[in-house]
């Protein structure tokens, strides 16, 4: 068993999912925001993938932590380390909720998971898999410092790569 850990920015707390972070995540997934990431999503396969982002913790030594503001509590949305079948490589990923979009929120969580993963986990390299359309998330992972990788294996051919080195 791993201890999930809590990672704080300076203007935000990542932290564990619990149980009531499921409704907002779940309307997220169903919603036309979930696109990029093969949605919209029903109850069920919303649920699956909540769990799927807990259950990485102890399956691989890494996983989801809930974005929560330090100033107001508000849980704002997602970032983790995607690993397992549906994912040729660690991926490095995140999703913000409606209205939290361009203040630089998933680039300060992107950012310390990142770092946590390097540091902590010494995990060699990570990537993000995004859509070609998707030019918000682009622009996190060049922030990020990450590099566009064609010769990355993904499971849809259409997405972009983009590698995060050590």
């Amino acid at each position: 068993m791993i201890d999930i850990p809590l990672l704080e920015t300076p203007r935000l707390r990542l932290r564990a999912q619990c149980l009531d972070d499921f409704p907002v995540y779940a309307a997220f997934l169903a919603s036309p925001r979930a696109r990029g990431m093969g949605g919209p999503f029903g109850e069920v396969a919303a649920w699956g993938q909540f769990c799927h982002d807990l259950a990485s913790w102890h399956l691989f030594g890494h996983g989801a932590l809930m974005i929560e503001r330090r100033d107001t509590g508000e849980c704002i949305g997602q970032v983790g380390i995607n690993h397992g079948p549906l994912f040729p490589e660690q991926e490095l990923g995140w999703l913000l909720y409606a209205g939290q979009e361009g203040q630089g929120f998933a680039s300060e969580a992107a950012a310390a998971l990142r770092d946590w993963a390097f540091v902590v986990r010494g995990l060699p390299t990570l990537v993000s898999y995004m859509a070609a359309d998707n030019h918000a998330s682009q622009a996190v992972a060049v922030r990020l410092g990450g590099v566009l990788d064609g010769a990355a294996v993904r499971s849809d051919p259409d997405d972009l790569v983009f590698r995060y080195p050590r």
